[in-house]
């Protein structure tokens, strides 16, 4: 993960001219620091996270070049589960929320390119969770996997008809959903360590 940046990688972060960025550093309003002996001016992560909300540009564009997974769950023995698994794996950037408003806001702040998300929560079922997200073009990208322990057939359709991508019936083989996950994102496969 990058952690400084020059002017010209921040103006194609924020999405605004480096003139911009430049202006920006020299008034004081994004922090930094000059490279000795030159004029170059360098901003550290934290700064440019810290001008970029203050200016409400959004952060998923200072990404870490990771997918990212939102995990929705209220066991968490669960959560811990996927938690720990997707970060040995190492390609993920994993948040977690254990209701259905949770997840809602997750969804924005963080805008995941995967949802796995649980059935039945302790305030909505997960259902409604998916067609809400699917009823915003924003999220179009979005894969969206139902973890359950749900088996009756017809339930699974409806997950499915809600706009889901995928079931996977608890319990579950870790590392084959890891690879399932893979998958539904195209990213390359890698040995597990």
């Amino acid at each position: 993960m990058k952690e400084v940046f020059t002017t010209g990688e921040a103006a194609e972060v924020c999405q605004v001219s480096q003139q911009t960025i430049i202006r920006c550093f020299d008034a004081g309003r994004i922090k930094g620091f000059r490279v000795p002996g030159s004029r170059f001016r360098r901003i550290p992560r934290d700064a440019l996270i810290q001008f970029m909300r203050d200016n409400d540009i959004p952060l998923d564009r200072l990404s870490s070049g990771k997918s990212r997974v939102l995990v929705v769950d209220d066991d968490p023995e669960i959560v811990d589960i996927f938690t720990d698994a997707l970060k040995r794996d190492g390609r993920f950037e994993i948040r977690t929320a254990q209701t259905g408003y949770d997840a809602g806001i997750a969804t924005q702040e963080f805008n995941p390119d995967l949802l796995i998300l649980d059935y039945m929560l302790p305030d909505i079922n997960g259902n409604i969770v998916c067609r809400t997200i699917r009823q915003n073009p924003a999220f179009a990208h979005m894969k969206i996997v139902f973890v359950s322990g749900v088996v009756d057939r017809h339930e699974i359709e409806d997950l499915l008809r809600a706009g889901a991508d995928d079931f996977v019936k608890k319990p579950f083989n870790v590392r084959e959903l890891i690879d399932k996950i893979a998958g539904m994102l195209k990213m390359e496969s890698v040995q597990v360590r």
